[in-house]
């Protein structure tokens, strides 16, 4: 782990960072930064008793991340505070310029058991996690699409959803991917692989239930008063206040939450503020024709079963 990043980025010039571009790896859409470091990338040797947490970005990665960590240290909110979530669960598919560390030379030197994010499509996941059967949690939003996790997204969904709208919805070239893709690829693999699919609205629904079965994926025990110390601690409202989860500690030029806060609404069905009644019903179409072989349904609100 590298430490006292946050000060060197004090003296950092923003003019040092450049907009990424994108460009396609094995017909997936990828940052040129990622692309250019692929090959460390694919070469990575992941360990047995590594876990990967793969999800779509901006779809619930930094919840489960705090949970796994909560859970890994027994619920001890202190040790969760050592350092920033980049640092305690490395990104091994973000290569940002100096002096930020790369995720994958932060996950290289971690001592194991190792907890490491990705947002790669399953098919690019580096054969060796494979290999030594590691252990993979998979968050899967439906927010993800239908709220419009990022800037892009919201605005695309809050233009009219014509025939061409919606055919731009799921071929725009977005970083990693489609989303459709990542879900229906990670679901498929779940019949083969130690696979753990969590769904956003069933956490929100009850969390202490899926907190538990993310512990028993684990082989962790969790006393009651741990998981319900757990449950506190990775509420929506106590992330959002946690600078070391929040995202808080990171300067203004690189994340200004100013201009977008990291940590949203945490709430489900926001969506109703974004789409007409009639734009739904078109991404629900949508959604059943692309979903309809895979058997994976999601739901966008409480009260609804899959």
């Amino acid at each position: 782990m590298m430490m006292g990043v946050e000060s060197q980025l004090e003296t950092w010039s923003p003019e040092s960072i450049k907009r990424a571009t994108l460009v396609e790896v094995e017909g997936v859409s990828l940052t040129n930064d990622l692309a250019e470091n692929w090959d460390s990338l694919w070469a990575f040797k992941a360990r047995p008793d590594d876990l990967l947490i793969s999800t779509y970005p901006k779809a619930g990665t930094t919840w489960i991340q705090e949970i796994v960590d909560m859970i890994q240290h027994g619920g001890d909110s202190q040790k969760c505070a050592r350092a920033p979530i980049y640092h305690r669960i490395p990104f091994i598919d973000l290569f940002p310029p100096p002096p930020i560390p790369r995720g994958l030379d932060e996950a290289k030197v971690m001592p194991s058991p190792r907890t490491i994010k990705t947002h790669l499509p399953v098919q690019l996941v580096p054969p060796s996690f494979w290999e030594q059967n590691c252990k993979n949690g998979v968050q899967n939003f439906l927010e993800g699409i239908k709220l419009g996790g990022n800037r892009r997204q919201e605005e695309l969904c809050r233009a009219e959803l014509t025939i061409r709208m919606k055919v731009l919805v799921f071929t725009l070239m977005v970083a990693w991917g489609s989303w459709l893709d990542h879900v229906c690829g990670w679901w498929e693999a779940k019949d083969r692989r130690p696979i753990l699919y969590l769904f956003y609205e069933d956490m929100k629904e009850d969390p202490s239930r899926e907190i538990r079965k993310v512990a028993q994926f684990l082989g962790i025990q969790l006393p009651d008063p741990v998981l319900k110390q757990i449950v506190q601690h990775t509420a929506f409202e106590s992330m959002k206040a946690n600078p070391m989860a929040n995202y808080s500690t990171l300067p203004a030029f690189i994340m200004d939450q100013g201009v977008s806060p990291f940590m949203r609404k945490g709430m489900v069905g926001d969506w109703k503020e974004h789409f007409t009644v009639a734009q739904s019903e078109q991404m629900d179409d949508i959604f059943a024709q692309k979903l309809q072989s895979s058997g994976l349904t999601f739901r966008s609100q409480l009260g609804i079963q899959h």
